[in-house]
């Protein structure tokens, strides 16, 4: 018979290590600075986008859109959605103390 004591030690994840998190979210924010970099060279340099809209010509715009967006994205469902489908802390258990004890 195993017991936890049997199990061979784990290798830390590649995200456990925190140089390795620091290395991704160096290399998203360098990203995310060189696209905006080449959306300021467009401006600059007259690069016709086609744009629909008049704003949809600022450099940066979807860079902001988008950080916008999915900020209240969270927000919404953390403070609209959330009290709408969140049960109590004791909802199963208040189901078993009025039922049968069998199932």
């Amino acid at each position: 018979m195993k017991t936890d004591t049997d199990k061979p030690e784990e290798s830390p994840g590649w995200f456990d290590r925190p140089e390795n998190v620091r290395k991704v979210l160096v290399g998203l924010f360098a990203g995310c600075a060189l696209l905006v970099l080449v959306d300021l060279v467009f401006w600059m340099t007259g690069f016709d986008k086609h744009p629909y809209l008049r704003w949809e010509k600022w450099p940066g715009f979807y860079a902001v859109y988008g950080f916008v967006a999915c900020v209240l994205l969270v927000l919404v469902s953390k403070h609209v959605l959330r009290p709408l489908v969140m049960r109590g802390e004791d909802y199963y258990e208040s189901e078993r103390e009025g039922g049968d004890d069998d199932a």
